[in-house]
């Protein structure tokens, strides 16, 4: 072997291309528990995806990697060398904080309760799911402690960090304090507005077969290469997989098609996202998508931005009469008000995105002091009904499957993520007042049904910059600011006032 410059960093870029190889197994065998395996088979599941992940533990805490980090900022690297270098170091002190016995027991308490969450919601059992997810809970907390103690933030903030790196709960409690004072005031008014605007609805039923035809052409209108990548059916929809495979789900009712739908072009954004990484990176850190709220924001920028605009509903209504059948629900102005339609709802995967912040707000605020400590598992279903009550004016007493068991997320143990979604559809909103600005013919050519404008200028400013930069970098590159909330306030205004 030829001696190089750089031996302490290229011995550590090999060992993390060796993990991507390794953790590809690891994300096919998690995507096939959720979507083909026989339940049978999840015991056996658990146990193998708790060895995967204790084995990557243990490469992410060789003593040797932790002295190669501190050689290699010593070599001559290059700037992308050096952004890889510092999410190693990021990767490593993370997973330095925590026991190989503790990530195995993570692994398998999660792994069992999403097994059970998977029965136990639609039997509406919050009782029956209380034994398995304390368990889960309190993992967590042992985690969050652990990881607080290593880097100085409090303990949920610790576990925020894994998804978004650099938030904190101070951050977030400042831009949902701000949305928490506007927000029911623009529901009511948009509600009101739209009283008189009635709704033309759809006449099923939507057969599966249909829609899953339905929501392949959307995929391949908006892009998604099916060469390295396909659509499957979960108990809840996700993106997941690796970027050279990327495995996407989604769930159907032949009651309505729009779920579906929407859920499928809201993984679409995630999918293209991962298709886009920079193939160069691939194996190594800088390659991965930057953050849990950039990524939220690809999806969002899909679903919400995007699949909202006049231009592209125009385009879905003659897709919808093809494949369903011509009626008058399909007409594109008919259609445009369906999909705007705000409604209060239960579901937060089926919110329009003037009330979908309210449902995160809620989880938000309940996870946080779940993890803090401040209150049990036991008190998550009344302080639920009391923040949908107060927020988005519903009633969940008793409805364990449309409350605290509609997401998968908290049997997952996935404390700190919920937050990313409303921070992914602030950031989607600056995005696409970041294109206004650089095309300003940007939704005439959007009416025109072109979509390359779209996805060319993500494609520059996101999806191939990965992990290049840090989260605030990004935001300014892309849209030259950090990430300022008046952008969505501003969409939401000019789109449903």
């Amino acid at each position: 072997m030829i001696p190089t410059a750089t031996p302490a960093y290229d011995e550590l870029a090999a060992t993390y291309a060796r993990m991507h190889h390794l953790g590809h197994l690891y994300a096919m065998a998690s995507w096939d528990r959720a979507a083909l395996m026989p339940p049978a088979g999840n015991e056996a599941r658990t146990a193998a995806l708790a060895e995967m992940s204790a084995l990557l533990h243990r490469m992410r805490t060789d003593p040797a990697l932790g002295e190669r980090v501190a050689r290699a900022h010593q070599e001559p690297l290059d700037d992308l060398q050096r952004a890889n270098l510092r999410e190693i170091r990021r990767d490593w002190h993370a997973a330095t904080a925590l026991p190989e016995s503790l990530v195995q027991r993570r692994e398998i308490a999660a792994s069992r309760c999403e097994h059970a969450w998977r029965t136990l919601r639609p039997a509406n059992d919050w009782a029956g799911f209380l034994g398995p997810f304390r368990e889960v809970v309190a993992l967590a907390r042992e985690e969050a402690a652990l990881l607080a103690e290593q880097s100085g933030l409090c303990r949920y903030d610790a576990l925020m960090d894994r998804f978004e790196p650099g938030m904190t709960s101070a951050t977030v409690d400042r831009l949902f304090g701000d949305l928490r004072q506007w927000l029911p005031a623009l529901i009511d008014r948009v509600v009101a507005k739209q009283a008189a605007e009635p709704v033309v609805e759809p006449r099923g039923p939507f057969p599966v077969d249909a829609q899953k035809r339905l929501g392949e052409r959307v995929m391949r209108l908006l892009g998604f290469d099916f060469a390295a990548g396909r659509l499957d059916v979960s108990a809840h929809p996700f993106c997941g997989g690796v970027p050279e495979d990327v495995r996407m789900t989604t769930r159907y009712d032949e009651r309505e098609f729009l779920s579906a739908l929407m859920g499928t072009i809201h993984e679409t954004g995630h999918g293209r996202y991962e298709q886009n990484l920079p193939r160069g990176w691939l194996g190594q850190p800088v390659s991965l998508a930057r953050s849990a709220a950039i990524h939220e924001s690809q999806s969002l920028a899909f679903e919400m931005q995007l699949a909202g605009h006049p231009g592209f509903v125009a385009r879905l209504a003659p897709l919808l009469a093809d494949v369903f059948g011509a009626q008058p629900a399909f007409e594109p102005e008919r259609l445009l008000r369906l999909l705007t339609r705000v409604r209060r709802g239960l579901i937060r995967v089926d919110a329009d995105e003037v009330t979908y912040p309210a449902h995160v707000i809620v989880r938000y605020g309940i996870e946080r002091a779940l993890i803090e400590g401040e209150i049990e598992p036991e008190d998550i279903p009344a302080l639920w009904d009391a923040g949908m009550a107060e927020l988005l004016g519903v009633d969940t007493r008793g409805n364990f499957r449309d409350g605290p068991l509609q997401d998968v997320h908290w049997a997952e143990g996935l404390f700190g993520y919920f937050p990313c979604y409303t921070l992914g559809a602030m950031y989607a909103a600056q995005w696409f007042a970041a294109m206004r600005a650089a095309m300003p013919d940007l939704d005439a050519r959007i009416g025109a049904g072109d979509l390359t404008p779209v996805f060319d200028w993500l494609r520059e400013h996101i999806w191939t910059q990965a992990s290049r930069w840090t989260t605030d970098e990004l935001a300014r590159r892309a849209s030259g600011q950090v990430l300022d909330p008046a952008h969505f306030r501003a969409h939401l205004e000019s789109r449903y006032l």
